[in-house]
């Protein structure tokens, strides 16, 4: 075992990770939640275009520690040197808890899902073991089973989880855009058109309590995007980190912008707004691609869903493990997690403790939507905190700043997410309390930690 990551990762890597962790199945789901809750197609497209520029501008905000802050670690660095060791605590606790782990679940969950329609058999009601306290279905193995397989490619190197990757994202960028060119051609209806639009002017209602519900709505739409950052986590793998990483981001954010909006901009062409708010099991795309091509459609879509949810899966494990990895280093978790295997040049501990948590997940929550809501509420916290720390930042260390990006992007995404933040809290009370107890438990486990090892006595 070794304490060292090796830089390997080239800019169209970089780019792959990013697009890679942020495509996964949110595209073809949310959109009917979204439409349920704004009511109008006008509004379900400014929603993802609100949660496009909102990433967007977090993403070009993020270039500037990126470019300044030197040291390996991303956003957990960050934090740590904006703020202090406590704050670092808590993003990373979270990220274990909740951010990373319970976002691996539902996507390793969802492809359960749309395996089911593959093969009947796997269903979260064909339960392999029923308790009176949980029940684990044939999904939830499914799940599980992913989880771990590819957690193993990655911990076999970080060539193999690159070039899985790399597959993964190539073949869904693919699939997409070969949808969208199809749904283009053969599937615009002029008449579907005029009726969800025909009363634009009335939808587009921005009063304080319709903003509320908007920036509720634009919680699906962040989470389908929500993990841009994961590529600041594995900075030690990155070549010409000050260089690729802020590219990496701005393109790799872009992509996936475009491809969401064009592919929602189809969905309201093709689809009266009243099937998308319907859509079975909320999956829109499988209406358009039924509407086009009959039965074979539904498994089309599901073949490409497999695809794209496992890329963002395999993302998600690549990157995560590398955050518990520099807390196990700055001796803020155990020091074991820290451990480098020298074949294969990867922090295995990490990877198996993420892999662990996020079976956890699938095996006793198994709602996909459930998980969503604490996980967006607790990354949205800490990236409004990174953003605000970057303000701090150029004030405690002003004379050694080299670079620094336009301050609107920051101002930005700090009053929208701060926004969407409030409107979460007040209409989603309950999930929302418990992120915040989940963070907050991380406060005595950080000093309770600080004590044990000041009193465990040296060996030499």
């Amino acid at each position: 075992m070794s304490n060292d990551l090796k830089r390997t990762l080239n800019l169209k890597d970089s780019i792959s990770v990013v697009v890679g962790s942020m495509v996964g199945c949110g595209i073809f789901i949310v959109s009917a939640d979204i439409s349920r809750q704004v009511g109008s197609a006008s509004l379900m497209l400014f929603v993802w275009f609100l949660a496009g520029i909102f990433s967007l501008a977090g993403a070009i905000a993020y270039a500037e520690p990126v470019l300044n802050i030197k040291e390996d670690g991303g956003q957990y660095i960050f934090l740590k040197k904006m703020f202090n060791d406590l704050t670092a605590f808590l993003y990373g606790w979270s990220l274990l808890l909740v951010i990373q782990t319970a976002t691996i679940g539902a996507v390793c969950i969802a492809v359960g899902k749309f395996l089911g329609i593959l093969f009947p058999q796997i269903s979260s009601t064909n339960y392999l073991l029923q308790t009176p306290y949980f029940n684990i279905s044939t999904q939830q193995l499914c799940a599980v089973i992913i989880c771990c397989l590819l957690t193993f490619i990655n911990s076999r190197g970080i060539k193999y989880g690159v070039i899985t990757q790399n597959i993964f994202t190539i073949t869904k960028v693919l699939s997409i855009v070969g949808v969208i060119v199809f749904g283009i051609l053969f599937g615009i209806n002029h008449e579907v058109i005029i009726a969800n639009f025909s009363s634009i002017l009335e939808s587009l209602n921005f009063s304080f309590s319709s903003m509320e519900v908007i920036a509720t709505a634009t919680v699906g739409a962040i989470f389908a995007m929500v993990t841009w950052n994961n590529i600041t986590f594995i900075s030690a793998e990155v070549k010409e980190p000050e260089k690729n990483i802020p590219l990496a981001l701005f393109w790799g954010v872009v992509i996936v912008m475009v491809l969401y909006l064009l592919i929602n901009i189809l969905y309201v062409c093709s689809i009266p707004i009243e099937q998308i708010k319907t859509a079975p099991e909320d999956i829109v795309a499988v209406v358009l691609m039924q509407n086009i091509t009959g039965a074979i459609g539904k498994i089309i879509i599901a073949v490409i869903i497999l695809i794209s949810a496992c890329g963002s899966a395999n993302g998600l494990i690549m990157t995560g493990a590398r955050v518990y990895y520099q807390m196990a280093k700055d001796k803020l978790l155990f020091r074991r997690l820290a451990l480098i295997n020298k074949d294969t040049n990867v922090p295995v501990n990490s990877l198996l403790l993420q892999c662990l948590w996020s079976c956890v997940f699938i095996l006793f929550c198994g709602n996909y939507s459930e998980l969503l809501d604490y996980v967006i509420y607790a990354a949205l916290i800490f990236y409004v905190l990174t953003v605000i720390g970057i303000f701090i930042y150029r004030l405690r260390y002003k004379e050694t700043i080299q670079n620094k990006v336009n301050s609107l992007y920051g101002l930005f995404f700090i009053l929208t997410g701060s926004f969407i933040i409030y409107s979460l809290t007040l209409h989603k009370f309950a999930s929302s309390m418990k992120t915040l107890i989940i963070i907050a438990t991380g406060i005595p486990i950080y000093y309770a930690w600080k004590k044990f090892k000041q009193q465990k006595p040296c060996v030499k």
